[in-house]
């Protein structure tokens, strides 16, 4: 369209919006063009847009717009507790971490020499936020948002990664990978995924000989093989890295590094634990960041949300005598909170295992309820920074003495 037109056009909409020109009548004639060409770029943005949202077709990087989920799903300031439930079956979350998922594992014996510990998971139903079991998987990440998972099949090592649509409970999308993936795990920004390969199921047990029962015991084989690095918002694909165990063996999966800039394993023994491995995203081993070579990977919560306070784990355990008129346990436990890059202990927070941080000043955390003597008890908690005050958000969760392992919690951001 040229000026002429663009002119003419103009002054026909004026013409309709008003009987006369008026005083300012070229300022008028301006602003219409100025809306035209507004407009026009609007169609541009949303028209590419468009074609961005097409290539990607996964839930995952839907950004919320057309978020129809309850409020006690999304919102990102109320606490959602069930004190009376364990396993839970209503959603729990507090501030911005939610409890995605969990899961039981159980102990399957092969044969009479070999068997696998199976996970067996319960997802939730972003629409009614309750649980549901889903026994189609072996493994499960939810990704930040609440909106997708990658799973893998019964099979481990798996040749193929789903992307799960939590709202519908089908997959959107497989990816088919050409190396064995038995552990997953999303970016923090939820647009990559990688995926652990192994050689063999990471899980593996054998049979202690000799023993008078049946009693099984880690093989500890070297199986991990490396990761594949996929990125979800273009085609599917990724390059694979060799990156083999450690002496240790067994499950040693990769997790993202905060700024999703490094890798580093969760799991693989005694070795890492202290001191575990980090790596760039092409497989080469390297520094740990700044603010995070002080953590472990067994206590999950790690950095708060501004990168100011690192979670590690219990430093001392309060137990006064056991009043046997009180059914419940009244010890208290503690775990350290430090400064990320000197690894100096600012102070303590109540919980005996830091889970995720709810905000930069409140965490979740497991809280023992049982006394030594009797069996080992615990329940999810809400706990802050320098207050003694815990707030409950499930129910009691047993450590039987049995092949069978007590529920696990997912929690991811939302």
């Amino acid at each position: 369209m040229n000026v002429e037109e663009l002119v003419r056009d103009s002054l026909r909409e004026l013409a309709v919006e008003e009987a006369s020109a008026g005083p300012g009548f070229a300022d008028r004639v301006l602003a219409v063009r100025r809306r035209r060409r507004t407009r026009r770029l609007v169609a541009v943005a949303v028209a590419t847009a468009a074609v961005v949202a097409v290539s990607v077709a996964v839930p995952l990087l839907n950004e919320g717009r057309d978020d129809a989920r309850p409020a006690r799903v999304t919102q990102q300031d109320g606490i959602s507790a069930h004190p009376d439930q364990s396993p839970p079956s209503g959603l729990i979350a507090a501030g911005r971490s939610a409890l995605a998922a969990y899961y039981t594992t159980e102990l399957v014996a092969k044969n009479d020499k070999e068997a696998t510990y199976e996970r067996t998971y319960w997802l939730l139903d972003p629409d009614t936020g309750k649980y549901k079991k889903d026994t189609r998987w072996s493994f499960v990440a939810v990704a930040p948002g609440l909106k997708t998972a990658a799973v893998l099949e019964r099979t481990l090592p798996a040749d193929r990664i789903g992307l799960l649509d939590l709202a519908t409970g089908e997959v959107a999308r497989w990816i088919p990978v050409g190396k064995g993936v038995a552990g997953l795990a999303f970016s923090n920004g939820g647009t990559e995924l990688v995926a652990t390969t192994y050689s063999e199921h990471p899980d593996s047990l054998e049979k202690v000989e000799n023993a008078d029962e049946d009693e099984w015991t880690s093989t500890h084989r070297v199986s991990r093989t490396g990761f594949l690095l996929l990125d979800l918002a273009g085609k599917g694909g990724g390059i694979w890295h060799r990156v083999p165990s450690s002496s240790a063996g067994g499950r040693a999966d990769f997790a993202f590094t905060r700024d999703d800039k490094h890798l580093f394993a969760v799991g693989g023994g005694l070795e890492t634990l202290v001191r575990p491995k980090f790596y760039d995203l092409s497989g080469e081993e390297t520094a740990a960041p700044a603010n995070e070579k002080y953590l472990r990977w067994d206590v999950p919560a790690r950095l708060s949300p501004n990168g100011k306070l690192a979670a590690l784990g219990m430093t001392s355990v309060d137990v006064p005598a056991i009043d046997p008129s009180v059914s419940t346990f009244v010890g208290k436990s503690y775990s350290s909170i430090r400064d990320p890059l000197t690894g100096k202990e600012i102070t303590e927070v109540r919980g005996a295992e830091l889970l995720s941080w709810v905000d930069d000043q409140r965490l979740i955390a497991w809280e023992r309820t049982s006394p030594e003597k009797d069996m080992y008890k615990d329940r999810l908690v809400l706990v802050t920074i320098g207050s003694d005050k815990v707030v409950p958000l499930s129910g009691e969760r047993e450590h039987p003495e049995t092949d069978q392992k007590p529920w696990e919690p997912v929690f991811v951001a939302r």
